[in-house]
């Protein structure tokens, strides 16, 4: 089994994974990028767009089913907006990062040229189709312990903090609507190790602080930051 540079090492990519293949023919194929299969056609059988369909649809039912069977009954439109951000391209490719998906790939000189390992796009439908050939590869359960040990996480935080909801724009279009100008969003401090920190984060109007807040991400900090300065305005 190749990939970037030779020889991929097995090994390496199932421990970020935390799975090992019976079928090893399924990771390949969910690491192959069409650049790569349209470049090689005689020794890559396949590449990973029919994976990332299937794990698309997999991962979908794991988080709806996750997010149903939460203690507190959220309404329908909640369970949409928590389940569309959490299969979003952004937090797909933040957790393939996570999970230096991205150096496993195999890619075609084109998209190797062009930063293709570090794409959004390119990282979430990689996880995508990791996600499917698990599936296939082991079943439903299996799959579902994998996916929550990604995802569990970001679950917790998205309907603890809200940051599913866009409080961003929403800011940003009252703030404009009301002031004519847009919201400031300043990173006031950092805590904690690379892989453990906080950030804190406030957002301005006009040099006027409408709110502060932390998180794991900046992201979520900002998000939070936004809601409070909408509580404010509000």
């Amino acid at each position: 089994m190749t990939g970037p540079g030779g020889t991929l090492n097995i090994r390496s990519i199932t421990e970020s994974i935390g799975y090992v293949f019976k079928d090893k023919s399924l990771l390949a194929e969910a690491l192959t990028h069409k650049s790569y299969y349209h470049e090689n056609r005689d020794t890559a059988p396949s590449h990973n767009e029919r994976l990332e369909f299937l794990g698309d649809a997999v991962l979908g039912l794991i988080v709806v089913e996750n997010l149903f069977l939460q203690e507190k009954q959220y309404p329908e439109s909640v369970l949409a907006k928590v389940k569309s951000y959490l299969v979003s391209e952004v937090v797909l490719a933040d957790i393939a990062a996570s999970m230096s998906l991205g150096k496993y790939l195999s890619l075609g000189k084109g998209e190797e040229s062009t930063g293709g390992r570090d794409k959004k796009s390119i990282l979430a439908d990689a996880l995508e189709a990791l996600i499917g050939a698990v599936y296939l590869d082991s079943g439903y359960e299996r799959t579902k312990s994998i996916v929550l040990g990604f995802f569990k996480e970001r679950i917790n935080s998205a309907i603890q903090s809200g940051e599913f909801f866009d409080y961003k724009t929403e800011l940003q279009e009252k703030i404009q609507l009301l002031y004519g100008t847009l919201p400031e969003y300043r990173v006031i401090r950092q805590q904690g190790e690379e892989h453990e920190r906080i950030f804190t984060v406030a957002v301005y109007l006009n040099n006027k602080k409408l709110g502060t807040a932390s998180g794991r991400r900046k992201k979520e900090a900002e998000t939070l930051a936004a809601k409070k300065a909408l509580g404010k305005i509000n």
